[in-house]
Formats: structure tokens, sequence, C-alpha cells
């Protein structure tokens, strides 16, 4: 037995070492199937041939046009946080904005150039110096009315700065006669829109050549409609407690200056980041009144302010999928 198995030994041996890298890479060894590899896949949105805006029927089957929403529904297709977060603040500030729009005569489609001016943060500031909601420049908006100073600035109030914001489509509509010209002056100021339409022997903004900013603006705009009305399309997909919801909250009206807002707002059972946050147009330690003038502070509800999923109500049903 010993003299066979020395004889067949070397034959072993060597079939083993051959069948080595078989056994250790087959299924058998590791006792599972071989992983595939994972490929990322992405799709695109499809671009309508028409889209309605304001009332409007706009048609994108002109290529420039498809190509130009095209661009921007990739856009929002795949800044997946910041889309997210804009369907998230929607929910409170939509049912905020839109009786302001409707009780001033502005079609209902205008909270959607709200959305891709801030993209819903009521404290968004950007490079240029423009501030809140609506994004307006400092003298744009002392020009609606609005208080801006060090220590109140009203662009970062969501009611006023909604008004003002009216205030402002009205004018340019009176001055351009269709919604269109009057989003891309939003962005590009009206002058600006007037003396392309003048050079270009054009009477929309649509059809100008302008620079990529104002050329993508009413485009963007379009496309946040286009989320907005469907996030599922988009692949978005939220429950009802993801949402925003309003925070309950009460007025308390000022007409003395208050020296120490920290202190005002512990006596009203709060905290001065909260009172900050809930009032954003507050821009200092202090609130002067030497006018006498009547501010308005809204204070949140201790109770109330505390989320709740069994309780968050959807303003738009096609936001959530439950």
């Amino acid at each position: 037995m010993k003299k066979t198995y020395q004889l067949y030994a070397p034959w072993i041996t060597a079939l083993l070492i051959a069948l080595t890298p078989f056994l250790l890479s087959s299924d058998i060894f590791h006792n599972k199937k071989e992983e595939k590899e994972e490929i990322m896949e992405y799709s695109c949105i499809p671009v309508p041939d028409s889209i309605e805006f304001c009332g409007t029927k706009i048609d994108l089957t002109r290529y420039d046009r498809r190509e130009r929403m095209d661009r921007e529904l990739m856009a929002f297709t795949y800044m997946h946080s910041t889309s997210l977060q804009i369907i998230k603040r929607a929910n409170r500030y939509f049912p905020i904005v839109e009786p302001i729009l409707k009780k001033n005569g502005i079609p209902d489609d205008f909270k959607y150039l709200m959305v891709i001016e801030s993209n819903l943060n009521p404290q968004a500031r950007s490079h240029a110096g423009a501030a809140g909601l609506w994004q307006f420049m400092p003298g744009t908006a002392r020009e609606f009315n609005l208080e801006v100073n060090n220590h109140v600035d009203e662009r970062y109030h969501v009611e006023k700065s909604t008004q003002a914001a009216c205030k402002y489509l009205k004018q340019a509509y009176a001055r351009f006669g269709n919604w269109e010209s009057v989003a891309a002056s939003y962005n590009a100021g009206q002058g600006r829109i007037s003396k392309q339409m003048d050079s270009q022997y054009a009477d929309n903004a649509l059809d100008l050549q302008l620079v990529e900013e104002t050329a993508r603006y009413v485009y963007r705009i379009l496309a946040a409609k286009m989320m907005l009305t469907n996030p599922k399309q988009f692949g978005f997909r939220l429950k009802s407690s993801d949402l925003y919801p309003i925070i309950p909250y009460r007025n308390i009206t000022v007409e003395e200056s208050i020296d120490d807002l920290a202190r005002f707002a512990k006596g009203q059972g709060i905290n001065y980041a909260l009172l900050r946050n809930m009032n954003p147009w507050l821009r200092s330690s202090s609130l002067p009144n030497h006018g006498k003038k009547k501010y308005i502070l809204a204070i949140p509800d201790k109770e109330k302010m505390h989320y709740n999923p069994k309780v968050t109500i959807p303003y738009n049903r096609n936001w959530v999928t439950e």
C-alpha cells in the first residue's frame, strides 16, 4: 500500500496544483453565485410637445425650445438633494403665496418663478445681494415699498415680499402684454428685454437671443412646474411625513422699540433662534422703532411646533406616494 501511494503521490499533487485556481474561483469553493457587476442606469424625462404657462400654450417642438427644456428637465432630475428640498418646502410656502398671487390677479404659475429664484428658501441671499424668496435687490425692494435697513429687511418677509413681487409683475405685464416676457424681465430687467425686442424685431422673449442665464430662465420655470406637478415622474417618492408643514403661530403687534430681542423672545416662551427663524426679516438683535411703525411678529405655538407625522397633511397629493 505504501509503495502504491508513493507511486501515485506525484501525480495526485500535480493534479491538485492544476485544479487549485479553478477551485478557488468556483461557486463550489465559495458556496455562492458570482456577483454581477452593478451598472448605473440613467434616464431622461420626455420633453412634452407643449406646456401651458399662465394660460398660454407654449410650443416645445421647435428644436431650440425642445433642447433648452430638455436641459432644465435633466437638471431638476439629477440635482437630487435640491429638488427634494424644493418639494418639501413647497408644502409650507405654496399655501401662503398662492392666495396672494390670486388676490393680485397674478397667474398661479408665477409661484414657480419664486421656486427657481430661491429654491424656496426664505433666507436665500445671492452673491450680488438679492435676498428672500423673490430675490429682490435692495433698490428694487425699496421701489416697491419694502423696508430694507440694518435692523429690518422685508425682502425676507414671505407675505410682504410676495405682495411686492405682484406689483412688479403687474407693472411688467402692462409693458409687455405677455407673461413669458414678464418672466424673462424678472431676471434681466424690463429695460433690457424691451431693448432686445426692439433690436431683434421680436414680440416675445422666448424668441430672443439672450445671455445664457436669461435664455434658460423661462425654461427653468417650466421645468419646475413639471417637477412640482408630478414629482414621481422625476423619480422622487416622498411620504406625507417627509414634507415641511406650516408651523402654527400667533401674531403680536409691536409699536415700541425692542432693545433686546433675545429677552423679548424669552418673555414669549421661545428662544431668540426661533424668533429669528419665524421672522427672518429681523436682521439684528434689536428692533428700533422711532417712527411708531406697526410691526407684526410671528410667535410659534409651543406645543404645535413639534413634528407629528400622523397629522402632516400634504398640500398637494401628487407630492406623496402613499
